[in-house]
């Protein structure tokens, strides 16, 4: 889930330590920790590490943004010795790179959501810090009061409501199509919630082709629906082309132009900084796509991977890092959910939280990662910009269209 959501509210190319770089004092190996965190996430993980307490070796964070991947590339002695890695679909495709899990902590790599992708042969290859829910929708309640409309319990009251509100003169959605990937997560939800099993059979298939899947055009032809309907975009497709995941949430909830924006859990800290009035935050998550069918439950998240050859030091902070309470710091900052925990969060996230643990809850795991090179910026987040901008606010009429011309295109991308 590559980003400039890691960019957050600023950026910073600046090396953060946390204690001393033994480069520097010629003492005891710094633990190299390589992450795509900047800005507000980056200092909510600095607090994490504070909390931690007195070490017996320094810690050297790096941040590495969007290139997460290249800590993989180097082998020199200043290579990452523990990488916080935002897509475990890589996990697979870098096993000759990493050190198996201690044992006392393998259990925590086999849990429902994340097995699949860190236990490969019977050996656990990661551990789950972070988990990030991809189908939750902010909006402000105030606005949804002034207009007479509640949050949409199905798909077509959604599309319902978008259009109540262009009556009355509020523009529906803010879409930050600057950043694919908040494109795939719209895509992600209305194919699982129309055909799960064709969502799991193209997550895990080995040659996954989902130009050759029907129900991938047909999610197609619905997510169509929404984009094409006239001024349903804050700015149109010009300006959603262009804004990033932080502006969106800011079109919403500081410059007010906007009712609603489809935004993960790791929204929070954002919204909470710019919302007028701390009162005036809503959240719903994605609805089912039809009467008597589940709502899509994506998920996505942050792994801890050791990479090769590791030191007790690094697995030491790996176990630190893993404690129940170590993300205490991050949560209390906002934005931070924990697998299987539901307490101590905020309201909106604790709605969250209950509905990732829910007994019975079918989750699954971002496609677009699971999809590695189909799913990235050169493949499903090309396809569906490519789509966006052909249907975007035209009209229903150019859908059946742009559906074939972005089968065609995933098809091409599959092929190549």
């Amino acid at each position: 889930m590559l980003s400039s959501r890691r960019a957050f509210l600023a950026t910073t190319g600046t090396l953060l330590l946390a204690g001393c770089s033994s480069d520097v004092l010629g003492l005891r190996r710094a633990v190299r920790v390589a992450v795509s965190w900047s800005g507000q996430e980056l200092r909510a993980f600095h607090k994490v590490l504070d909390g931690l307490g007195t070490l017996d070796y320094p810690v050297e964070v790096v941040p590495l943004g969007d290139d997460i991947s290249t800590a993989f590339a180097t082998r020199s002695t200043r290579r990452p010795d523990v990488v916080m890695l935002p897509q475990p679909g890589l996990v697979p495709r870098h096993l000759d790179d990493l050190e198996p899990i201690p044992d006392d902590l393998a259990p925590l790599g086999r849990a429902r959501l994340w097995k699949d992708l860190l236990v490969h042969d019977g050996t656990t290859y990661g551990v789950p810090f972070k988990t990030a829910h991809k189908s939750a929708v902010w909006y402000r309640p105030s606005l949804f009061q002034q207009v007479g409309v509640q949050p949409p319990r199905l798909w077509s009251d959604w599309l319902t409501l978008n259009r109540t509100l262009t009556q009355a003169g509020v523009t529906p959605l803010s879409l930050a199509a600057g950043d694919g990937w908040v494109l795939t997560d719209f895509l992600e939800n209305i194919l699982l919630g129309i055909a799960p099993s064709v969502y799991e059979g193209l997550a895990t298939a080995t040659d996954p082709r989902p130009s050759q899947q029907p129900q991938f055009a047909a999610a197609l032809r619905l997510l169509g629906t929404m984009w094409s309907a006239p001024d349903v975009l804050a700015g149109g497709v010009k300006e959603s082309l262009v804004q990033q995941f932080p502006d969106a949430l800011i079109e919403v909830f500081g410059h007010r132009r906007a009712a609603m924006v489809l935004a993960s859990d790791f929204a929070e800290p954002v919204v909470r900084s710019f919302a007028a009035d701390p009162n005036d935050i809503g959240l719903f998550t994605f609805p089912p796509m039809g009467p008597g069918a589940a709502a899509p439950v994506v998920v996505g998240g942050d792994v801890m991977v050791l990479q090769e050859p590791t030191t007790d030091d690094a697995r030491d902070l790996v176990r630190r890092l893993s404690a129940p309470t170590a993300a205490d710091p991050w949560i209390k900052e906002g934005g931070f959910l924990v697998d299987g925990r539901v307490t101590g969060y905020s309201p909106e996230l604790t709605r969250l939280a209950e509905q990732l643990t829910k007994p019975g809850e079918q989750l699954h795991f971002d496609l677009s990662d699971r999809l590695g090179r189909l799913g990235d910026i050169n493949g499903l987040w090309r396809v569906l910009t490519d789509f966006l901008i052909e249907v975007g606010g035209r009209g229903a009429a150019v859908v059946p269209g742009a559906v074939d011309d972005a089968v065609a295109e995933m098809r091409k991308v599959e092929e190549g």
